[in-house]
């Protein structure tokens, strides 16, 4: 059985995962996930030699109660505050991030130096993602703007995660990095993993009867065989 040491990260509740060891993955969870989550990949990880260190994303985990949004801002302060004290005692750090966490991950890391890096169902076109939603709402452009902030039955929408968004699309990613993507994901379509896959480099593995969340009982196999290739 792995082991689990509970941590407090200027306040971030995390888990290091694992026997010591001077490689490490920084593990970034997905929405409406939590670090607890991160114990099957950091098995396969151990086995491997890596530690891995997973966190709670803010409104996620230990931190549901607290006023502290879950937006891109407070998303890049926060791993930048993990990376920080990652990077200070160890000699090789990897990433794994899951579908929000990879969108976070890809504005926050790009000038960190991470050996290779690991995305599952990553969000990487998050416009074209918002701009659905507001489809699937009946919300305009406008609306938003004048309203700011508009509760849907999807998520909530704001104008000021559109406009960060809209003015900062992913420009630069340099590190190795493994992709893999459900074709049933109904959150990004095919053509945006191939467009990131074309600019960066990337490798990508697609799961055709894999949705987003890889939740089915025939998907566990499929993401433990991907990870043991590619970790």
């Amino acid at each position: 059985m792995i082991t689990e040491e509970k941590i407090s990260i200027d306040g971030i509740p995390a888990i290091l995962w694992g026997k010591p060891s001077q490689k490490i993955y920084i593990h970034v969870h997905g929405k409406m996930s939590r670090k607890e989550y991160a114990r099957r990949f950091a098995e396969i990880a151990e086995a491997k030699g890596w530690q891995t260190l997973s966190f709670d994303l803010p409104e996620h985990g230990e931190r549901t109660d607290t006023a502290y949004r879950c937006d891109i801002r407070n998303g890049m302060h926060d791993l930048n505050v993990i990376a920080d004290y990652v990077f200070a005692g160890r000699k090789k750090v990897s990433l794994f991030a899951c579908s929000l966490g990879a969108y976070f991950s890809l504005n926050t890391y790009a000038d960190r130096q991470f050996e290779k890096c690991l995305f599952q169902s990553p969000i990487v076109d998050m416009k074209w993602l918002v701009q659905h939603m507001m489809l699937w709402s009946d919300v305009s452009e406008k609306q938003l703007e004048e309203k700011q902030e508009i509760i849907t039955e999807i998520d909530t929408l704001r104008w000021d995660y559109y406009q960060y968004i809209l003015s900062h699309p992913i420009s630069r990613w340099t590190f190795p990095t493994a992709i893999l993507y459900g074709a049933k994901d109904n959150l990004q379509p095919l053509e945006a993993m191939y467009a990131f896959t074309e600019k960066f480099g990337a490798k990508l593995t697609v799961s055709e009867q894999s949705e987003h969340p890889f939740m089915a009982s025939e998907d566990h196999e499929i993401v433990d065989k991907w990870l043991y290739e590619n970790i």
